[in-house]
């Protein structure tokens, strides 16, 4: 171990001195340099002593040619520029910028100068003496610092550089808050906190928030032509500090771009710190220098320490050596300088991964719709913009406070008449009034323009419900760990579990990972439990929120508010069928069902007569809120706490709001309300059954019959008409997905991985593309209708394709976590202008299993079946095919496999004292030898809670081969050799020699971790196996529905399909937006609004408005 010196030399000596805080100068990375830097033949280490340092003249300090001295805390550094001074060594880090190191004011200004890329900030000084430097406004989700606005989400800093308490604040729409950084304490680097006002005392630096996708980059310089550069996980994102088996902070070596090697040269210069630490923040295809360290080394890297060493010693050397007349001669050897990629590199041929899905489970959705004309409506709309777009969405507490104060002054006002219709507006404004002051509901309300005989009216819709709830978090959670396992690989610190390849991507920065949601919250919050699951975080959801999850909401990429034409029209053909009291005729079902899905027939032959149904419905609603009364009235229910919160008395108001609107005044019923009906019982039970309340099943199993018939056919009866309204969703998102595509096969300008950095890694000069896409139930079923109908490919000429549109005709519906996934492979060994170079698979998963979904489960074929043209085919090197026969991958003893069970976080708590387990079913083709084994892991399972031992059988097979079997819900067997579909016929007959079982599994052995490698048949079910926790439903796994599309084929199809619908809606919009305009330049927007400003008086706008309405 270096001890201070490097030993006695009879030669002239170039002798380094080390003025530092022992903490500093003795610490692991100085010893390994300073070791390397002895073995140069003329250069001597000394180190300062730091009692001398700290109290011993400087006339008194040991002599040195070349000087490293660095600040830190407790360090003299006014005594360090005093020595300099004193002997006028070689300065490798120049002491007098230390000082402006120390301030963030002047760091900032110094890269300013320099032209270097900064966040947008503001400086807020609290001096006494210079008042007007510290002018701040604070809002509800912004702040304002001397003129200059930074919306929520911003950044907080001490101007002080020593003082690490950085604050990041959100905004209201994720939760408001905000997460505190520190010096690392412990395991942690920052903690999230509800405070979400600023600092009062103080002065700080105010900038804008990065989005960096949860991913910091450290810059270590070494002179102003050497740069190492490292990625770690932010610590803004959930506070944990990732730590190695040494306990050690995990971090990556990082390719820089020719732009960062720049800019890295030019903070060295400019601080004239020749070894310099700074953090880049790489957002918005830029990159932003956001701290500047001074001295600082990288931890834990041997080669860093050879090649800092090596740059420090020629450096001094270059300097020194001719004035102390000493023969040294440059190296002429170039240096090799270690930079690592940045999105690069996978182990297989997996190049993209882009998934929709749907939100996760939430509170039943409500909302009420009254046309309003009142004049303070009207003010309200011109407020905020209504009159450019012809809608405005109110969704802030502030606005959301206006319409309440507006409804409370008409109820007053208007609680001296009696007249019956005012009655009737008199309600709906109560409604409105007591739905906006439930604080505890989150709300938005819309209103929108609209043109009537009578003149202008506004649309107001309120919403509210639709919140994402505890097991929705779960389910998104957990799908997103499950989600790992279709990225192959994973060495190193992450090869003990599952899914490990997707993080070791990630946290090298070869993960080129876009997280998109719509602006529901409920989509938002599930996108970021998700990613919260995908990349292992811990913490709240708001940081996760914030820095993965981008907002999609513009040009309609997965929000869509209005209805099509065409879909309106649907909706009133789907009403007048639904209204026939009689049976369904054969003519009915070919109106209702002309694509002739197997899932709708049968819920056509379990309705019979519509009208009959929905009087059956309405009786049980009926008796549902009677119930539910009584429970009020009983003293020992009445404060009853429901899931998630609810009270009975909300639970009786969503319920008596569904009693008095399905069945309307004429005696018809609201087809409308079928989907709220089958929203609310769902709801209740799953998260009430401990009410126990009769007949909820029945009135279940009804309302999902008519569900299941009007929510699909909303979105189009005919194909034709499924199409045209699917085109008005999600041709938007169909473009970005042809885009995410041809990017990922045209970048090959993608950084390589290092040599000496990437053993073990297959392909290192990949990358894997991930865009995952949340969004709701309408771009779902849009998008699976467009593939579906849309021309992908031909039923009658494809095998695979018609058995796949057999399984999606029979699908019931599509539930909360829904996954459309599209999966981009790349053959190396075909011609980069082949077709058969690039391959797609598309895969689907109908998402959470419903309450009774076990009996009629529709069977898919497994997730990557082989197709028939490769049955025959050698799996490619590095193929997932190719890792069944991985000698790294092999079974553990069963011991330690139970042992592994119980830290998975897949698991469901058990009940004490019982010996009961979850279970998931699993219907296959098992050999008898497999069965046995099978059996055998279960008993173990049992007898281990039972402290008995069981004897294994004389072959226990490898846990790959064991467990490949097992993971399929259809009655395939998928094997390790992923059977043919075509041998559907032959793997069933008589004469096979295999077990048909059916039998329930514990999803602790379903979640078993791999060993070194993931298992292969966790990639082909990697959603299959958990139950997450109590009344949080399982997900159904993947089920591929074509695996052997090429890209040129996808491509093709986007394109057609997106060029199709270019022209109705260029002529839509085109005609659409003709009308507003003509109305807006005719002045009739305004004009019904200014006849009361200028020639009413109040009294007067309230009669005329109350006799016509509100």
């Amino acid at each position: 171990m270096f001890n201070g010196t490097c030993g006695t030399n009879l030669k002239r000596q170039v002798v380094v001195g080390i003025c530092a805080m022992m903490k500093k100068s003795k610490s692991k990375p100085m010893t390994q340099i300073l070791e390397r830097l002895c073995k140069f033949e003329y250069i001597d280490v000394v180190i300062f002593p730091e009692e001398v340092i700290l109290e011993e003249p400087v006339e008194k300090w040991p002599l040195c040619d070349c000087l490293i001295s660095f600040h830190s805390k407790g360090f003299p550094l006014d005594k360090a520029v005093e020595y300099a001074e004193l002997r006028n060594p070689l300065l490798i880090n120049d002491l007098n910028m230390q000082y402006f190191i120390q301030d963030r004011r002047e760091v900032y200004r110094i890269l300013q100068e320099e032209g270097i890329d900064l966040p947008r900030y503001a400086v807020l000084n609290r001096d006494p003496d210079n008042p007007e430097d510290c002018n701040l406004v604070e809002g509800e989700d912004h702040v304002e610092v001397n003129g200059e606005v930074f919306p929520k989400p911003f950044v907080e800093k001490p101007v002080c550089a020593e003082d690490h308490n950085v604050y990041i604040y959100y905004p209201t729409s994720a939760g408001g808050g905000s997460q505190r950084l520190f010096r690392k304490i412990g395991s942690r680097s920052s903690v999230y906190s509800p405070e979400s006002s600023v600092r009062k005392t103080g002065s700080y630096i105010y900038e804008e928030f990065m989005p960096t996708d949860g991913t910091d980059v450290k810059v270590y310089t070494v002179g102003p032509d050497y740069a190492h550069a490292e990625a770690r996980k932010s610590p803004a994102l959930d506070g944990k500090v990732e730590r190695d088996s040494e306990g050690k902070e995990i971090r990556y070596p990082v390719m820089l771009t020719a732009m960062e090697k720049l800019v890295a040269r030019k903070v060295c210069l400019a601080f004239k710190q020749t070894v310099c630490g700074f953090d880049l923040l790489r957002a918005n295809g830029h990159s932003y220098v956001c701290d500047v360290n001074g001295f600082s080394f990288v931890k834990n890297s041997m080669k860093y320490y050879d090649d800092c060493a090596k740059v420090l010693g020629n450096m001094v050397m270059r300097e020194l050596a001719p004035q102390l007349h000493i023969p040294w001669s440059i190296p002429m050897e170039a240096e090799d300088i270690p930079i690592v990629p940045t999105t690069s590199g996978t182990m297989m041929e997996l190049r993209c991964v882009i998934a929709i899905i749907r939100h996760g489970d939430r509170t039943p959705k409500q909302k009420m719709k009254m046309e309003v004309r009142h004049p303070l409506f009207f003010e309200l709309f011109k407020k905020y913009g209504g009159y450019k777009t012809g809608k405005i969405k109110l969704k802030k507490p502030k606005q959301l406070q206006e319409v309440l104060d507006i409804a409370r002054l008409l109820l007053i006002e208007l609680g001296q008449h009696n007249d019956c219709e005012i009655e009737e507006k008199k309600s709906k404004l109560e409604q409105l009034k007591t739905v906006l002051e439930i604080s505890v509901l989150p709300k938005d309300t819309t209103a929108e323009y609209s043109w009537q005989e009578d003149g202008p009216s506004l649309l107001l819709v309120l919403k509210w419900g639709g919140e994402l709830t505890p097991a929705g978090r779960v389910q998104a959670e957990e799908l997103g760990r499950a989600f790992r396992c279709m990225y192959p690989g994973g060495q190193g610190d992450y090869a003990g579990f599952p899914g490990c390849g997707l993080l070791r991507l990630h946290s090298t920065y070869r993960h080129d990972l876009k997280i998109y949601a719509s602006d529901e919250g409920r989509v938002q919050m599930t996108a970021a439990a998700f990613a919260k699951g995908l990349l292992a975080l811990e913490g709240e959801l708001t940081p996760i929120l914030v820095q993965m999850v981008k907002s999609a909401n513009m040009n309609g990429l997965l929000d869509s508010d209005s209805l099509t034409d065409c879909q309106q029209k649907v909706k009133a053909r789907l009403h007048d069928i639904m209204q026939k009291d009689q049976d369904f005729t054969q003519e009915d079902y070919q109106k209702l069902a002309p694509t002739g899905g197997s899932s709708l027939i049968n819920s056509m032959k379990v309705i019979e007569n519509p009208v009959k149904t929905c009087d059956k419905v309405y009786a049980l609603i009926q008796s549902l809120t009677s119930q539910i009364r009584k429970r009020l009235e009983d003293p020992k229910s009445s404060d009853l706490q429901l899931y998630h919160s609810e009270t009975l008395e909300l639970m009786l108001q969503r319920w008596s709001k569904l009693e008095r609107d399905f069945r309307m005044k004429n005696g018809r019923y609201d087809i409308s309300k079928i989907p709220d009906i089958y929203d609310c019982i769902k709801y209740d039970s799953q998260h009430n059954a401990s009410l126990s309340l009769e007949d909820t099943l029945e009135l279940f199993r009804l309302s999902r019959a008519l569900a299941d018939i009007v929510i699909p056919q909303e979105y189009g009866i005919s194909k034709a008409e499924k199409l045209d309204i699917a085109q008005a969703y999600c041709v938007p998102l169909m473009r970005k997905i042809q885009l995410d595509l041809q990017r990922t096969h045209e970048d090959e300008a993608v950084n390589k991985l290092h040599p000496l950095y990437s053993r073990g890694v297959m392909s290192p000069g990949r990358h894997v593309r991930t865009r995952l896409y949340f969004t709701s139930e309408s771009h779902v079923h849009s998008l699976l209708s467009m593939f579906r109908y849309g021309g992908l490919l031909d039923e009658e000429k494809d095998q695979q394709w018609r058995q796949a549109m057999d399984y999606l005709s029979a699908v019931t519906e599509l539930n909360y976590m829904t996954q459309i996934v599209i999966m981009l492979y790349e053959d190396n060994n075909k011609e980069p202008s082949s077709e058969e170079r690039f391959h797609v698979e598309l895969h689907f998963s109908p998402g959470v299993k419903g309450c009774e979904d076990e009996e009629n489960v529709p069977l898919g074929f497994g997730f990557r079946p082989a197709s028939s043209e490769n049955e025959d085919k050698k799996p490619n090197q590095g193929s997932l095919e190719d890792l069944s026969q991985d000698q790294t991958d092999k079974a553990l003893p069963v011991s330690e496999l139970l042992n592994l069970q119980r830290k998975s976080p897949m698991i469901r708590s058990h009940k004490a004292g019982s010996m009961e387990v979850p279970t998931c079913r699993v219907t296959g083709s098992l050999s008898l030898n497999c069965l046995l084994n099978w059996i055998f892991l279960v008993l173990t399972h049992a007898c281990s809670r039972l402290c008995l031992q069981p004897r294994p059988p004389r072959v226990l097979p490898r846990l790959s081969s064991l467990c490949s079997g097992l993971f399929n819900a259809s009655a395939l067997g998928v094997s390790c050799s992923a059977p043919n579909l075509r041998d559907y016929a032959h793997t069933h007959s008589p004469a096979a020699p295999i077990i048909p079982v059916t039998f329930l599994i514990s999803s602790e052995l379903l979640s078993m971790p791999a060993v070194k490698r993931f298992s292969v048949s966790f990639a082909r079910h990697p959603t299959n196996g958990f139950e997450g926790c109590s009344m949080v439903p399982s997900i159904y796994p993947l089920e591929t529905l074509h695996n052997l599309l090429s890209l040129k084929q996808v491509e093709e199809f986007l394109s057609k399909v997106c060029e199709n619908s270019c022209e109705a809606q260029a002529k839509t919009m085109k005609g659409g937006s003709a009308l507003w305009s003509l109305l807006n330049e005719a002045g009739m927007l305004h004009q019904h609004y200014n006849c009361y400003s200028q020639n009413n008086k109040p009294a007067q706008h309230l009669q005329l408005c109350s006799k016509s309405l509100l």
